[in-house]
């Protein structure tokens, strides 16, 4: 399969490894965090750690946009859903994600609100259409990735005239996440983040292309290269980081060229512009209140704003406290450092957003990691059961 099966070469994969061996400094270590939920699947999925030196460390990163929406927003979106006239419109992962109360859209469903499941922000707008007497309010999430497509429904809606379209926004920003996660630091009794470069994001980077992450080469002297997501992709970046380490460089390299330009989608670029502006502060599980972190739709459109138009106001709810997705997110620790790992949390039992997310670190590791971890006899909590 082209453009597949080129970036999934074994006999490559190999050569790369060596090369990777080859030029570690055997008298230092290497720490590199993987921003993107995307790479931590295919860090996992391939078994890219078994291919590394063993002084070169993958930091798991917060890039999972279900993994970092905050409790009380799920709570949010639940009494949203229960009001009678409301058809709460979303995407398959957020499903699942528990509530502060043991909850989940899933269960609200079952319960009798009207919550659908779709697959493209436009499919949104295509319920609203059918079903003029529902207000169909999309729950829209996500990164750069996700932004433009939520404007583009937001634009369709306006040019058919539908009154009973909304949008409860929680998109969120990629590289302050990055900048939170490098000024914050470390809780009493955590470990610190000794994070030295980061595998750039490959979708989002497509949107916003490389700029943005030169602030963490020239202020924070960390290198970024940005990535694909097959195997050969992110074996690349971890050679190209551990070049820039070795040659006390600290760049924003692309090697993902096949699809991210310097300047990024400037026409999906202008349209989020067009469409979105800054909150002010905005909460991240994991991170807390980031200032500057999210986006809300500008006034111009405010009659498509959910918030405005059902008077949401967010209620700030925990966590499980047993659950580690908060420390997971910020890289510091491993989702086998959570009790709850394997036993009562499973991906048929989630106990937090981490193991839930099809990008999360802890359905990643589920699904792959334990198993080599098993193999190795090194897991720190032991294969409980098969999923």
């Amino acid at each position: 399969m082209k453009y597949v099966d080129e970036y999934r070469d074994g006999a490559r994969a190999a050569e790369i490894a060596e090369a990777i061996a080859r030029e570690v400094r055997p008298d230092r270590s290497y720490a590199f965090m993987e921003f993107c939920g995307g790479h931590t699947h295919a860090i996992s999925r391939y078994g890219i750690e078994d291919l590394l030196p063993a002084n070169v460390r993958m930091i798991h990163g917060p890039g999972c946009p279900v993994c970092v929406l905050p409790v009380g927003r799920i709570d949010d979106a639940i009494r949203l859903a229960r009001r009678p006239e409301v058809t709460l419109v979303t995407y398959g992962d957020l499903m699942r994600v528990p509530s502060s109360k043991g909850g989940s859209l899933l269960k609200a469903k079952a319960a009798g609100a009207d919550i659908r499941m779709v697959y493209s922000s436009l499919d949104a707008v295509k319920i609203a259409e059918k079903e003029p007497d529902r207000e169909v309010v999309f729950f829209a999430i996500g990164f750069e990735t996700t932004t433009p497509p939520t404007a583009v429904a937001l634009k369709i809606a306006m040019e058919k005239g539908l009154e009973n379209f909304s949008i409860f926004c929680n998109h969120v920003l990629t590289p302050v996440a990055m900048r939170t996660i490098l000024d914050t630091p470390a809780a009493p009794g955590e470990p610190p983040i000794a994070i030295e470069g980061f595998v750039g994001p490959a979708h989002v980077s497509t949107i916003i292309g490389m700029e943005p992450y030169r602030e963490f080469a020239e202020q924070y002297r960390k290198p970024v290269v940005i990535a694909g997501f097959e195997p050969l992709d992110v074996m690349q970046a971890i050679l190209m980081l551990i070049r820039q380490v070795n040659e006390q460089r600290a760049e924003v390299e692309n090697q993902y060229i096949r699809a991210v330009t310097r300047a990024g989608n400037v026409t999906a670029q202008t349209l989020c512009e067009d469409v979105f502006e800054l909150r002010d502060e905005f909460e991240w599980r994991g991170l807390g209140v980031v200032p500057k972190s999210a986006l809300k739709l500008r006034d111009a459109f405010a009659f498509y704003d959910a918030e405005k138009r059902f008077a949401v106001e967010t209620v700030a709810a925990a966590d499980n406290p047993a659950c580690e997705c908060g420390p997971i997110l910020r890289g510091q620790k491993k989702p086998a450092d959570c009790r709850l790992f394997g036993t009562a949390c499973t991906p048929e039992t989630p106990m937090g957003a981490c193991m839930v997310s099809s990008e999360g670190a802890c359905a990643a590791h589920w699904t792959y990691g334990r198993f080599r971890e098993h193999q190795k006899g090194a897991e720190k909590a032991p294969l409980r059961r098969a999923s």
